[in-house]
């Protein structure tokens, strides 16, 4: 690796993938050298669209390639663990498609194996590391809405566009709104809060063994709570609320922006009298990708969103849990 410059290896031409690969190549820190399939066929079509040297049958050839620093896993939740736990025995970073796993005893044995082997991890949730987030953040441990007593969260889609064998409807493969989407409302809850709650409760609307709706419900020792929506089955909405004594922050679409031109938050007061800041940024690929390999450029192993993702996962095996 050059001392400014990572080079990737795609595990998997998964369909998230297609977004991240392009803002890899594009962006003058990182380069793809190569990708990876259990079909030689399917490596070779996702090569020549874009762009990468090498395609190869078999995800241990790509851990083995002497020209990778770094892997992206896109693969389903369920393979998370065992690929990241390969990939850094070979020394590789990995950036790894949410949720980090399955459980909170795999994120456990990620970590422990990454930092082990001296190599970064981090989860794949875009809007983190976005300026638009930083604001978010900024403004809700300010006194600007007064003391933060409520956050709610949504994140939902319409599942008739998802194919009966989609991951999304398969347990053992870590499907599930929870994990899919809900993952988010949890996460973007623990980053305003940076505490763990001391209480959850959840409901949930099960298609076979798998969560297609989850309503859970977190209060944190301040006396301060959450509530958060996620499923399969309404329209597509993506927005979070953080409202105070003084006023609430809206976010309409906080996990990725509608107009990415043009991604706002608003604060409104009690009178509904309001104000919209437009926060502009590149694309959030690009701010994620930005973000690793900053990390591993600097041999960052232990950080901030690294805890996030553990304490993400923990939560959401206790909403799990609760819901059933």
């Amino acid at each position: 690796m050059k001392s400014d410059h990572l080079r990737f290896g795609i595990l998997g031409t998964a369909r998230i993938a297609e977004s991240v690969v392009p803002r890899m190549q594009a962006t003058s820190i990182a380069s793809v050298t190569a990708v990876a399939s259990r079909s030689q066929a399917r490596a070779k079509d996702f090569a020549e669209r874009h762009g990468i040297p090498r395609a190869l049958e078999g995800y241990d050839q790509l851990i083995a390639c002497p020209d990778v620093d770094a892997v992206y896993i896109p693969l389903p939740p369920s393979m998370h663990r065992d690929w990241t736990i390969r990939a850094a025995a070979a020394g590789k970073h990995v950036l790894c498609e949410k949720p980090l796993g399955c459980n909170a005893h795999q994120v456990d044995e990620m970590i422990s194996t990454c930092q082990q082997n001296n190599v970064v991890l981090l989860d794949g949730v875009m809007w983190y590391h976005t300026a638009r987030a930083q604001r978010l953040v900024e403004i809700a441990r300010s006194s600007e809405l007064g003391e933060i007593r409520q956050i709610n969260s949504v994140f939902t889609f319409s599942g008739d566009q998802l194919a009966a064998d989609n991951l999304r409807w398969n347990q053992e493969l870590g499907g599930g709104a929870l994990l899919d989407l809900g993952w988010y409302c949890v996460g973007a809850t623990l980053l305003i809060k940076q505490c763990l709650p001391i209480r959850v409760s959840a409901f949930a609307k099960f298609r076979g063994d798998v969560d297609e709706r989850m309503n859970g419900l977190m209060q944190f020792e301040d006396g301060s709570m959450a509530s958060f929506e996620c499923g399969f089955d309404t329209v597509r909405r993506r927005w979070i609320e953080i409202a105070g004594t003084n006023a609430s922050l809206v976010c309409s679409d906080f996990t990725k922006p509608w107009n990415p031109d043009q991604p706002t938050l608003r604060i409104v007061d009690g009178n509904g009298k309001g104000s919209t800041q437009v926060i502009p940024h590149p694309l959030q690929e690009e701010c994620m990708i930005d973000a690793f390999c900053k990390l591993a450029v600097e041999g960052t192993t232990e950080h901030a969103w690294l805890k996030l993702s553990r304490d993400t996962q923990y939560v959401c095996d206790l909403l799990a849990d609760a819901a059933t």
